[in-house]
């Protein structure tokens, strides 16, 4: 048992329930802080015993597997909100793609495209949060939508189902839970398919191939992607920034699942990493026959994503300083022309890459900057506070201080 872990997940829902350790211990059958401090610090004189844990499950109301595994937790989205996400997802209705239940009329397919456009808005300008409170609504009124409208309406509401599912998948990944991720994903490419518009299509597989990568199915992804791409390719080309953004993307998928593949399989790591480059070239033509940085669909596609498509790959290839030398090729116009999520992701991922290449200052400074620009990336994603508290194991010389301050901000236990 990994007494640290838990430790750390009990500190972590003790203070998401606003108890001090004194007042936890007192909840805990009279427990002293003391105790309480070295139950957190996962100290062998707190012996967590099953019972125990049992206990404190049932002081912090959350599951007991919550404690004893890394589950995924419900960073500055409340979890009540992610339930109901799930529970929309899940629901009968959503599931079988029917609303007979529901005497309600549905939306009118433009209403129905401006609430869906408002959704990625503000997913692209970080404003994570709110995703939970909007995206289980959104669920419901675009099945209803798809399964009451006829017709071209009906075919209009199937594209906005699959952007939704979509906009749920790119959610639940920065939140940290890559099942509902892939959950999402599958049905947005169904609800793509019915929709018949190719465009659709491609944009909902890339989001799949994103939800497989990180749901442990790299591999998978990375052939998914392609496949996709080689069936889409000869309609997308006609489809204007839109077709060529959605086909690009597919490409970047495809690199970014081959570079995750190579890192987790050893015996296939130089093969996965062979096939890379190219994938990433195919992305890097179609950006060049876009003609610029644009943000089809959604896409923040262009020669700029491009970029940091490579960084991604870099970094996950662990080539920390690779990674940094094609990021410092990255204008600052450029990178201020991205949606605001993507200049933060950026960001993320600059400062994992000063991290590999040992220049930690660096990383813990570009972590702030990225704090400036969307402190939702650093403060609430689980992949940053991962990151965070790697820093503070590994120090950061002369800027321990601000990493310390910035780690007592993402709410890590000190």
């Amino acid at each position: 048992m990994d007494t640290t872990a838990i430790g750390r997940r009990i500190a972590y829902w003790r203070e998401r329930r606003r108890f001090t350790q004194a007042e936890f211990g007192r909840l805990m059958n009279g427990r002293s802080q003391r105790w309480v401090q070295f139950l957190e610090a996962g100290g062998r004189q707190a012996d967590p015993r099953l019972s125990v844990l049992e206990d404190a499950a049932r002081v912090l109301s959350v599951d007991l597997l919550v404690l004893l595994t890394d589950t995924p937790v419900t960073e500055c989205v409340d979890d009540v909100e992610l339930a109901r996400i799930r529970a929309a997802l899940q629901s009968h209705n959503v599931i079988t793609g029917t609303a007979d239940s529901d005497p309600a009329a549905p939306l009118p397919v433009d209403v129905l495209r401006a609430r869906v456009r408002y959704g990625w808005t503000a997913f692209q300008s970080s404003h994570f949060a709110s995703l939970g409170r909007l995206v289980p609504e959104l669920l419901v009124a675009a099945n209803q939508a798809a399964a009451r409208h006829r017709g071209d309406d009906q075919l209009a509401a199937f594209r906005s189902l699959s952007m939704a599912l979509q906009l749920t998948e790119a959610a639940a990944i920065k939140f940290g839970d890559s099942s509902l991720a892939t959950i999402a994903g599958h049905r947005a490419v169904a609800a793509a398919e019915r929709s018949g518009d190719p465009v659709t299509m491609a944009s909902a597989c890339r989001h799949l191939a994103d939800a497989m990568t990180n749901d442990g199915q790299a591999r998978a992804a990375a052939e998914f992607s392609v496949a996709a791409a080689a069936r889409l390719e000869a309609e997308l080309t006609g489809k204007g920034d839109a077709g060529l953004s959605t086909l690009g993307m597919l490409y970047l998928k495809g690199a970014m699942a081959r570079a995750v593949a190579a890192e987790r399989d050893d015996r296939r790591a130089a093969q996965e990493a062979r096939a890379i480059p190219d994938l990433l070239d195919q992305a890097a033509e179609y950006a060049t026959e876009l003609g610029g940085d644009g943000n089809a669909l959604f896409t923040a596609y262009g020669p700029t994503n491009v970029k940091l498509y490579r960084i991604a790959t870099h970094i996950q290839l662990s080539q920390g300083a690779d990674a940094v030398a094609v990021a410092l090729d990255i204008s600052r116009d450029a990178r201020a022309a991205l949606p605001r999520e993507r200049r933060a992701h950026f960001l993320a991922d600059l400062a994992r890459a000063y991290t590999q290449a040992g220049s930690r200052e660096n990383a813990v400074d570009t972590l702030l900057e990225a704090e400036k620009e969307a402190k939702e990336e650093v403060l609430c994603r689980p992949r940053t506070r991962q990151l965070v508290e790697d820093l503070r194991l590994l120090g950061a010389g002369s800027a321990d201080r601000r990493l310390r301050a910035l780690a007592v901000r993402c709410g890590l236990p000190e």
